[in-house]
């Protein structure tokens, strides 16, 4: 199965309030730097959103083999990079919050799997309990879809409705539902792996 991994990262992340998420260090690695490249270790085909002019999150990716996208729209929110993601996207088309720091190419890896075993399934993963999270993978047939949506509320109407579709994966502890926004959850975060 044809599939793409798209990681939106043409936010602005505000709630940071002047700090970026994307550019936090995990392992001694820039967050949207290790989420890329986990995802090229399972998957060929990987692009990156970005917005015009982001420097720091272009420079954080160097040396990886990814496709960068500018997306020209991307004050519009999340939808806007989901619509370019997919615009570009070769069959089905995986979802990754590049703001996850406990996801690893094994659950990646994962998905893929039981996306080739399934491939008109919606994918959503979960935390171990059963919180939904991310990442999501949508069928090809679906692209359509992801490219009508619009504002920021990423891909949720089209899981609502095509709900039949959805199967939930479960990855280990809380892998996909832990992602950080703000300066008091990375703090957190740290704390807590200390």
């Amino acid at each position: 199965m044809s599939l793409t991994i798209v990681i939106p990262a043409a936010g602005a992340a505000a709630r940071m309030r002047g700090g970026d998420k994307l550019l936090e260090m995990v392992d001694g690695e820039a967050m949207l730097r290790r989420i890329a490249r986990i995802a090229r270790m399972v998957c060929p085909d990987v692009i990156v959103t970005l917005r015009n002019g982001d420097n720091a999150r272009q420079n954080a990716l160097t040396g990886l083999d990814v496709s960068l996208l500018v997306v020209a729209d991307a004050a519009e929110g999340m939808a806007a990079s989901i619509r370019a993601g997919a615009a570009r996207a070769l069959g089905a088309v995986m979802i990754l919050p590049a703001d996850m720091p406990e996801l690893e190419a094994s659950d990646l890896a994962d998905l893929i799997t039981v996306a080739d075993r399934h491939p008109t399934a919606i994918l959503r993963a979960t935390a171990a309990d059963g919180t939904s999270g991310h990442p999501v993978v949508f069928p090809a047939d679906l692209r359509r879809e992801l490219l009508g949506l619009t504002g920021d509320e990423g891909a949720r109407w089209v899981l609502a409705r095509n709900k039949d579709r959805v199967r939930l994966i479960a990855l280990p502890d809380h892998r996909a539902t832990t992602d950080l926004d703000t300066p008091e959850a990375w703090a957190a975060w740290r704390a807590l792996r200390r």
